[in-house]
């Protein structure tokens, strides 16, 4: 593992720890209601700034890119960071969240690490070395359709909008599926697209921490990220479909017709 990645790693476990610890006292959180069905609780703060402060001590003239303190300049360096994916979820006690950091050099992924510090599993992955669990190297599953297939999602809840429109993707892509998953943390469900769990994910309105992380463990695991006109500005639009290769066109084929032109 390279010294950048194990910052990032250390870094993840040590924000891992502080959100664990806070369930005990959920009752005292500070939650405040950013927008429609958002939310940001002290403990996405805290474990925010212990990341800020990891990355400071290592490499004090990177970029970051932070979902709750926004963006500090730097230099070819960028530190992309969600220090709790899936606070809703988190709020309730509900066991699906993960810390996400990803690293860019000069505009491109290099790292990228999801943390879920409930069951402890370490998802990692850096350009043109694999994804990696455990000591385990990461494979997208082989679906060549959605036959059978376990598909994640993301309800665009925030703003609903294109709601009729993800409705009719959610049913073409459900037809003959074994199941749907909206299981409320994009970088965690990415995470186990990589590790084979979910055979595909799509969603709306994504923000570059939600996936960063994630798009480079799919890449490094065999699989295609792509916005949903089966492009490469999903970082851009926040609209996202990823598989593996073939999955990916049979899903991108099934949804084509159901994509306004607003999100092409």
């Amino acid at each position: 593992m390279q010294p950048i990645q194990n910052i990032a790693v250390r870094a993840a476990r040590s924000a891992g720890n502080i959100i664990v610890r806070a369930m005990q006292h959920m009752d005292e959180r500070k939650i405040i209601h950013k927008a429609q069905n958002d939310y940001v609780s002290d403990v996405d703060q805290r474990a925010e700034q212990e990341i800020i402060q990891i990355i400071r001590r290592a490499y004090p003239s990177h970029a970051i890119l932070a979902e709750e303190s926004g963006q500090t300049e730097g230099d070819d360096f960028v530190w992309i960071i969600d220090p709790l994916d899936g606070t809703t979820n988190y709020l309730h006690h509900f066991p699906h969240f993960a810390v996400s950091i990803a690293i860019q050099y000069k505009g491109r992924l290099e790292h990228g690490i999801v943390y879920d510090p409930l069951k402890e599993e370490m998802f990692t992955a850096t350009r043109g070395e694999g994804a990696i669990l455990d000591n385990r190297r990461l494979r997208v599953s082989a679906l060549k359709t959605t036959r059978g297939a376990l598909i994640g999602t993301g309800i665009p809840f925030r703003n609903q909008q294109y709601m009729d429109d993800y409705l009719q993707m959610l049913k073409v892509l459900s037809d003959g599926a074994a199941g749907i998953r909206r299981a409320g943390s994009a970088a965690l469900d990415l995470a186990y697209v990589a590790a084979g769990r979910l055979d595909g994910f799509w969603e709306l309105g994504l923000k570059p921490w939600d996936m960063a992380a994630g798009v480079l463990l799919i890449s490094e695991a065999g699989g295609v990220v792509t916005d949903l006109s089966g492009q490469d500005a999903f970082y851009q639009s926040g609209n996202l479909l990823t598989a593996n290769p073939k999955l990916h066109q049979y899903m991108q084929n099934l949804i084509d017709s159901h994509i306004p032109s607003s999100l092409r």
